[in-house]
């Protein structure tokens, strides 16, 4: 068993130098741990080693969009057949064609489909389509939910009991947030259709469209009923608004995403993550109508929409080979073990006497350390005593050689057996026994 931090000697010489150049030593806040994160070497399969030459199965992979795992040999050819004939250029290439063609063949809702170089970008462009579709400047939101780093997306993505009130309040996440962001955007409990109705009654007329991931994961990686989606779709449109899905990570639930599982047809869908192949992608799509506001050829579109490295032809071939490696068999075989680990560890739960669930679908779930039913994100905000627990448990997986989120969240990959996932349990039970004791 690996000794977190100790065993870690090569990762903190690194981050002390990191901090010389980088505040707080760090380019993206979800990778820092206390005191010092691990550093990666190399991947490979579902497996990471890290500077000290340690090995750790990989269950986040890279914040969910590694679904293959490293070193996928379908995409690596792909990218190295395409880097001696150029990186990016001031063109577009077939790349981009026949990799819109796939997605628009794969997602039922997308009749044109257009990329950005992240999962941010793409629920932007969602949310500027969205305005210059129906001219109104708000959206709705669910509380808790995480969009990307888009101040109007950003909206009460970590509001806590000091500012809660019967209904969500809009929050701002980062200082300096204009009041104005706030005042167009509307927060609203996830699965709640009245107070969806209440919005929309108070004002309807105003509301450009609801976005909504169909089971956020800040908030809990609590599926949307398709009750509660059916109805935002009807609210909505009656309003003369727009479901827009974020799917950036929800996609990897299924062939066609969370949209095709559960049968819902959103007016516009963000993507990114598992999409690019391992590389930086985004993309918005849609009914082509409304995709329309992006269209150049009779002027000045509604939607101006640049990006010097949007669609370049690296990640367009490697996300090509990506999605077409992505069979249903893929996804039939990440459910398998997503099953397997999230009833072995409520199992472990219950065999340790440790109050928790494991929620989610599919190659997703996430550990929350609380007994009573959870419905949003306000019954999933953890206190102080959930809070040590979850630091515990992800340090006490990553001296076992098992990377996850720090706040519970795993996602699964096609590189993994069924035998990996035995034996990610078997550590996963491990430290929930070490766990117990912890009040």
């Amino acid at each position: 068993m690996l000794h977190y931090p100790d065993d870690m000697p090569g990762s903190k010489t690194l981050f002390e130098r990191a901090k010389k150049v980088m505040p707080g030593g760090n380019t993206r806040t979800t990778v820092f741990v206390d005191p010092f994160p691990i550093y990666a070497a190399r991947g490979e399969g579902c497996r990471v080693w890290d500077v000290d030459g340690n090995v750790y199965y990989d269950c986040i992979n890279n914040f969910t969009s590694m679904i293959h795992g490293y070193s996928h040999p379908d995409v690596t050819a792909a990218v190295v057949g395409q880097l001696p004939f150029g990186t990016a250029f001031g063109t577009p290439t077939l790349s981009e064609i026949e990799f819109a063609e796939l997605l628009v063949d794969r997602i039922p809702s997308v009749d044109r489909i257009r990329f950005t170089n992240s999962g941010t970008e793409g629920v932007m462009m969602a949310i500027k389509a969205a305005r210059a579709f129906t001219e109104r400047p708000k959206i709705v939101k669910i509380e808790g939910a995480y969009h990307g780093s888009y101040d109007f997306a950003e909206v009460s993505l970590d509001s806590s009991p000091a500012n809660w009130g019967d209904l969500p309040k809009s929050t701002p996440y980062a200082r300096g947030t204009p009041r104005g962001v706030l005042d167009d955007v509307i927060a609203v409990p996830l699965n709640d259709i009245e107070a969806l109705r209440a919005v929309f009654a108070a004002q309807g007329d105003t509301i450009a469209g609801v976005l909504i991931d169909p089971m956020p994961n800040h908030a809990g990686l609590i599926p949307a009923r398709p009750d509660y989606l059916r109805a935002m779709a009807e609210i909505a449109h009656a309003a003369g608004a727009l479901v827009i899905f974020d799917e950036v990570i929800t996609f990897r639930l299924g062939y066609s995403g969370a949209q095709g599982l559960w049968g819902i047809v959103p007016d516009l869908t963000a993507l990114g993550k598992i999409i690019g192949g391992g590389f930086p992608v985004g993309a918005v799509g849609g009914r082509a109508d409304i995709m329309a506001v992006f269209d150049p050829t009779q002027g000045k579109p509604a939607l101006p929409h640049g990006g010097t490295f949007t669609a370049n032809p690296v990640t367009m071939r490697a996300g090509l080979a990506a999605m077409r490696a992505l069979t249903r068999e893929s996804f039939a075989h990440l459910d398998r073990l997503g099953a397997l680990l999230r009833e072995g560890i409520a199992a472990s739960f219950d065999k340790h006497g440790v109050a928790g669930q494991c929620l989610g679908a599919g190659s997703l779930f996430k550990v929350h350390f609380t007994s009573h039913p959870v419905t949003d994100y306000r019954s999933v905000y953890p206190g102080k005593a959930e809070s040590r627990k979850l630091d515990a448990f992800h340090k006490g997986l990553l001296g076992r050689g098992v990377l996850s989120a720090s706040y519970g969240l795993f996602a699964l990959s096609t590189a993994m057996t069924e035998e990996d996932a035995r034996n990610i349990l078997h550590l996963i039970d491990e430290t929930l026994g070490e766990i117990a004791g912890l009040h």
